[in-house]
C-alpha cells in the first residue's frame, strides 16, 4: 500500500483536491493498486491558522509518505514548494506540454517536455542590499548541471518522439554560469550517442516555442529559464489548465499542477481539474518506475486516456468554455474508469 500525502492548498486548491481524492478512491476501489491519502495543510491557510506556511507536522507527514501531491497554494507558495524542493532535493522539475483535442493549441502535434534544474540559479533566494543597489547571487554548479542533463537524456531515451535534447542557456552573455551549464550538458551528451543534442539561446528558444513548437522534444535548462519557458510551452498547447508538473529527486517526488490558486473562481465549482489529475498520472508513472509496478503504469495510462477522451468529446469545465462543474467533470472520469 502506498502512502500519499496531499497538500490541499488555497483558492481552488481544496476543490481540486476533492476531485483528486474522488479519482484516487475510484482507482483504489476498481484496481489492485491500494493507497491511503493523508490530507495536509500548507500555504496561506496554514500561515493563518498555524503561523507557518509549511507547518512542522505537514513536513513530517510528507517525509513519512511514499509520494506527495500538492494542490496550488496562494501568496506563500515560495515558502512551501521552493522549501520542499530544496529540503527533499527534488532537483528535477518535469513539465510536459502536449496538444489535446478542442484546446486552443497552436498546433495539434506538439509533444514536448521541459526538464528544469530545480535547486540552484537565482531561485536560491540569496539576495542582499548594497547601498542603493540590490544584488542577487546566481549559483550554477557542474554537479547539478550534469545531474539534470543526465535526467533529460534518460527521459529522451524513453520517449517515442524525436529522441532529441535541446540545451537552453544564455552563455553568450553569462559566460561563466551558463557557460558551465552548457558545457556540462554537452559533456553528458557524449554518453548518449543515439540522442540528438543541440544548444539554443533562451531568447531563440522562446521565439521558436511560438514559431515551431513541434520541433522540440526534450528541453533541459536552468531554474529561472525553465520556469518561464515551461509556462510559455503550456500556453502554446492551450493554457495552464492542462499542464501537470513533477518535482523529482533520487528518493522522493512531489506532483502538482502548474497553475496557481485562481482565487477569482475559488468556491464556484467551475475549475478544470485536469492539470492536477494529469499530475497524478505522472505520479503513477513515477511509482511504477521506482517500485517496478506495472499496474501503476497501466493506471496512469488509463487516466490520461480518459481525460483525452473527455476533451475529445468536447466535455470541459465552465472555466475553459465548457458546461461542466468541477464535480461533474470528475464524475465523468470516475464513471469511465
Amino acid at each position: 500500500m502506498y502512502k500519499i500525502s496531499l497538500i490541499t492548498g488555497d483558492g481552488i486548491g481544496p476543490e481540486l483536491s476533492e476531485s483528486a481524492i474522488s479519482v484516487l478512491n475510484t482507482i483504489n476501489d476498481k484496481t489492485d493498486v491500494k493507497f491511503e491519502i493523508t490530507k495536509l495543510l500548507a500555504g496561506d491557510i496554514a500561515l493563518k491558522e498555524k503561523g507557518k506556511a509549511l507547518p512542522d507536522e505537514t513536513l513530517a507527514a510528507i517525509k513519512n509518505s511514499d509520494v506527495c501531491l500538492k494542490a496550488p497554494v496562494g501568496e506563500s507558495a515560495a515558502d512551501v514548494i521552493v522549501v520542499l524542493r530544496r529540503m527533499l532535493d527534488l532537483y528535477a522539475n518535469i513539465r510536459p506540454a502536449k496538444s489535446y483535442p478542442h484546446m486552443p493549441a497552436l498546433r495539434d502535434d506538439i509533444d514536448m517536455v521541459i526538464v528544469r534544474e530545480n535547486t540552484e540559479d537565482l531561485y536560491t533566494g540569496k539576495e542582499f542590499s548594497l547601498g542603493n543597489a540590490s544584488v542577487a547571487l546566481r549559483i550554477i554548479s557542474e554537479n547539478a548541471s550534469k545531474r539534470i542533463a543526465k535526467y533529460a537524456f534518460e527521459i529522451a531515451k524513453q520517449r517515442d518522439g524525436m529522441r532529441k535534447v535541446t540545451c537552453v542557456h544564455k552563455s553568450n552573455v553569462m559566460r561563466i554560469t551558463d557557460g558551465m551549464f552548457a558545457k556540462a550538458c554537452a559533456d553528458v551528451a557524449k554518453d548518449y550517442p543515439d540522442i540528438t543534442f543541440e544548444q539554443m539561446y533562451v531568447d531563440a528558444c522562446a521565439m521558436n516555442l511560438i514559431r515551431q513548437p513541434h520541433q522540440f522534444d526534450v528541453v533541459v535548462t536552468t531554474n529561472l529559464f525553465g520556469d518561464i519557458l515551461s509556462d510559455e510551452s503550456s500556453q502554446v498547447v492551450g493554457g495552464l489548465g492542462m499542464a501537470p508538473a513533477a518535482n523529482i529527486g533520487d528518493k522522493f517526488a512531489l506532483f502538482e499542477p502548474v497553475h496557481g490558486a485562481a482565487f477569482d473562481i475559488a468556491g464556484q465549482n467551475i475549475a478544470n481539474p485536469s492539470s492536477f489529475l494529469l499530475s497524478i498520472k505522472m505520479m503513477f508513472d513515477w511509482l511504477a518506475a521506482k517500485h517496478n509496478d506495472s499496474k501503476c503504469t497501466e493506471i496512469g495510462q488509463k487516466l490520461e486516456s480518459i481525460i483525452f477522451g473527455l476533451v475529445k468529446d468536447g466535455i470541459k469545465t465552465k472555466d475553459i468554455g465548457g458546461d461542466k462543474t468541477t464535480a461533474e467533470f470528475t464524475a465523468e472520469i470516475t464513471n469511465r474508469f
